[in-house]
């Protein structure tokens, strides 16, 4: 599901089991791993936060004034929290409030600032932009946020030691689809930017490996993740299409299959070539030797899923 489809902007039909409609505890969680070892997070659009293989450290679903459900300045009909990020040791994660431009931290993630706190959403509340994703730098002290304002042009915002490197905002960079992912570089000194009609923009020493911009596709990129190393990224469709670039290696994915939900997001596993795939229902799929660790497929949830991460960016210890 597109980011701006949560948003009331793009109209998007659902296949969310009628099971959905109900509400889990804020946070479920299978821990048993410690940091750095494989597991992955998702979040769903009212702020709950669902652990796998990795410790719960809070949602910000808890607090009824965060991740709000149909703003008066905007239709969000399932919430305002469709992005999530890692700090690069584990022990922690941010959340994303697309309409506020606040950024929630649990675990020992550090606010480095948020767009909330900019001149951005000082005017109107029917003004301010949509902060869509987010990305934390290697060292864990800073990160970018991808926003889409009223112009239609993407944006980012550093924070922290994350530099700014270009956005399509400054540059008049015309664009076709709608801003889906941004994605940091393995040395933090760049950073990739997904649409979703599959384009990848470059920007920093971030390389460009190749997208699907121009092709045809059955539906829409809703993510991106990158390699290890840094030389390689995957983009996700709706569909649960996998498209790998650069020295990411194919490792299968589920389009084709008949899903009970739209895929939303990629996570690549941090331990080896393979990667997640998370569904609004909160289903995942692991693929490529990616460990499944549970899912909440099945699970009553009180808004969809709209996001999926990697509980770490380092290998294990």
């Amino acid at each position: 599901m597109s980011r701006l489809a949560q948003a009331g902007l793009l109209v998007v039909v659902l296949a969310i089991p009628g099971s959905a409609l109900l509400a889990p505890p804020t946070g479920a969680s299978t821990a048993k791993s410690v940091a750095g070892e494989p597991g992955y997070r998702m979040l769903a659009a009212d702020g709950g936060v669902f652990s796998f293989g990795a410790p719960f450290l809070g949602a910000p679903a808890s607090d009824p004034t965060r991740c709000v459900r149909n703003p008066d300045a905007r239709s969000m009909p399932y919430g305002s929290c469709w992005s999530m990020a890692s700090t690069p040791d584990g022990g922690g994660y941010y959340v994303l409030d697309a309409f506020s431009g606040q950024i929630y931290p649990y675990g020992d993630a550090v606010s480095y600032g948020q767009p909330a706190d900019t001149g951005a959403y000082q005017g109107g509340a029917d003004l301010w932009p949509n902060a869509l994703a987010m990305a934390v730098t290697p060292d864990g002290k800073g990160y970018w946020v991808l926003e889409l304002g009223l112009s239609g042009m993407a944006s980012v915002q550093a924070f922290g030691d994350a530099a700014f490197y270009g956005d399509p905002a400054t540059s008049r960079l015309e664009t076709k689809g709608v801003p889906e992912g941004i994605v940091g570089t393995a040395d933090g000194e760049g950073y990739w930017i997904a649409f979703s009609d599959g384009g990848v923009f470059s920007y920093g020493d971030a390389q460009f490996y190749g997208s699907m911009g121009g092709r045809t596709l059955a539906a829409g990129v809703v993510g991106m993740a990158r390699t290890a190393d840094g030389n390689g990224y995957w983009l996700a469709g709706a569909d649960g299409g996998v498209f790998a670039f650069g020295d990411a290696a194919y490792e299968g994915s589920v389009a084709g299959l008949p899903l009970a939900a739209p895929v939303v997001g990629i996570a690549a596993d941090p331990a080896g070539p393979g990667y997640w795939l998370g569904a609004s229902d909160g289903g995942v799929f692991a693929l490529g030797g990616a460990p499944f660790e549970g899912s909440m497929a099945g699970h009553w949830l009180a808004s969809p899923v709209g996001a999926i991460t990697s509980a770490a960016a380092l290998p294990p210890a």
